[in-house]
């Protein structure tokens, strides 16, 4: 009998359960004995929570972006919302969700959203669950949210990513950096002349993928009314998501204008694949599925109203990698489009960098890393917590942390494999020194820790790593030295 694996999502937005239905995708053929299923965490939860999740994100986002933009950052150094009541909150309403993954037992629990990553990390840390967490990031920077204790892999969008981690102390064998998981086929050669055909598109004339979100952002109106001015000859498809109300005045926009020929207007469609794939070039907001599933495709960029935070960070990698541009004025949008449409060679080298950027097997790399881990956590404890949050607001290094609040990596010598992130002060009371290499955690020792309140984490965190052993031996590593398998 094969394993139970659980994919787990939260639907804030889309991206998150587009991102988690392709690694399902990815599971496919890997391990035919699994049984895996693939559940939103929000559709387990009451109403009014479903809401403050979802609905009211959107509308402070659309009423003060400036706020969310603020919470973003402010969220940012890991484990700073620990203490939070917020965590309250979410335990409070999540009850069902924690009885139905109980009920399930899972082995392996592969979340794409970090509600359920803090979860599922809660009920290994208390052994309520015995399966393998692994945390799948859903734009391109790293943000505190996502960060929990214990898990056992992390991926990351892209390297840079990735080496933040490291520097921040995370050892470098518990992350890597597969990119964001997208739906199969964006890489994979198209029938372009039956696609245009499909959709009514004239052959020879550059295509424009106009995209409102899954939700139907309501930028869509003036980017078309843009659109209509533009000079360069171009025929477009917009995408208005499940806003009905936005199609129909779209629709009677372009009627107006006598553009049916142009412009063909949609709703929710499950053909993006093949749009992207004949389209010269895409027009939206920098989510983070929609921009990698762009430079899986290799298909340019035009970025508009991201959202402060994660969509303007994933703008800044875009723009970067120069396999995108950005509108700052909504009024000039046709304009860069019009430009880019005129310089054929830009066009090109903007999908050859997207092409670089893109990870189109991100699935398939998730599902295989996943299914490949060791059964022992890494463990943070909260004293490491504490220093790794305090050198993030600092903007230290984990290297150039000092004193008691330098980082130690604890690994297991048998495997090969870090299991804890300690601080030198915990380690200096089990008598370790920072010439030591390695440290024996004992039973008795540690359960006459636990009396002294300053030393109960300490205590906790050594518990943790004996798991019913009644001594264990685990070697030290200084912040910064590699991990290699013996």
């Amino acid at each position: 009998m094969g394993r139970r694996v659980m994919i787990l999502a939260a639907g804030v937005g889309s991206g998150h359960n587009m991102a988690a239905s392709a690694v399902q995708a990815g599971l496919d053929g890997l391990a035919p004995d699994d049984e895996v299923r693939r559940l939103d965490i929000l559709e387990t939860t009451n109403e009014l929570f479903n809401r403050l999740y979802d609905d009211a994100y959107f509308q402070l986002v659309a009423q003060v972006p400036w706020l969310v933009g603020w919470g973003y950052d402010n969220a940012d150094p890991p484990f700073k919302l620990a203490a939070s009541p917020l965590k309250w909150l979410e335990q409070l309403n999540t009850v069902t969700f924690v009885r139905e993954l109980r009920d399930y037992n899972p082995d392996v629990v592969i979340c794409t959203h970090f509600l359920p990553a803090r979860l599922v990390s809660l009920m290994i840390a208390r052994k309520q669950l015995r399966a393998t967490l692994t945390v799948v990031t859903t734009d391109y920077d790293f943000q505190g949210l996502w960060l929990t204790s214990p898990f056992h892999h992390f991926f990351a969008a892209r390297e840079e990513t990735g080496r933040y981690l490291a520097s921040i102390g995370i050892p470098e064998d518990r992350v890597s950096a597969p990119g964001i998981p997208v739906r199969s086929g964006l890489a994979d050669p198209v029938d372009e002349a039956a696609v245009r055909a499909e959709f009514g598109l004239r052959p020879g004339v550059p295509v424009v993928l106009i995209s409102a979100g899954a939700a139907g952002g309501s930028y869509t109106t003036q980017v078309v009314r843009q659109a209509l001015r533009m000079s360069h000859p171009f025929q477009a498809v917009i995408v208005c998501g499940r806003n009905a109300e936005l199609k129909a005045e779209i629709e009677l926009l372009v009627a107006a204008a006598g553009r049916e020929d142009d412009i063909v207007v949609l709703g929710f469609t499950d053909r993006m694949a093949d749009l992207m794939r004949v389209s010269s070039l895409f027009v939206g907001k920098p989510g983070g599925l929609s921009s990698s599933e762009c430079m899986a495709a290799g298909l340019p960029m035009v970025l508009v109203n991201p959202i402060p935070g994660q969509e303007v960070r994933n703008a800044d990698y875009l723009l970067e990698s120069g396999a995108a541009v950005r509108c700052n004025y909504a009024t000039t949008v046709g304009y860069k489009i019009d430009q880019l449409l005129a310089d054929s060679s830009r066009l090109q080298r903007m999908a050859a960098a997207a092409r670089q950027v893109g990870r189109p097997d991100a699935g398939h790399r998730v599902a295989t890393t996943s299914l490949a881990c060791g059964p022992e956590p890494l463990w943070i404890s909260r004293d490491a917590q504490r220093s790794m949050m305090q050198s993030v607001e600092d903007g230290v290094a984990a290297l150039d942390a000092e004193g008691d609040r330098r980082l130690r990596t604890l690994r297991a010598p048998e495997t090969g494999e870090s299991v804890a992130l300690v601080t030198e002060a915990e380690l200096e009371v089990l008598g370790v020194r920072e010439w030591s290499r390695s440290v024996q955690l004992v039973g008795t020792r540690l359960n006459a820790l636990r009396w002294q309140p300053e030393n109960f984490d300490l205590a906790s965190t050594g518990r943790w790593l004996l798991d019913h052993r009644d001594e264990r031996t685990l070697d030290v590593l200084a912040p910064g030295e590699r991990l290699l398998t013996p």
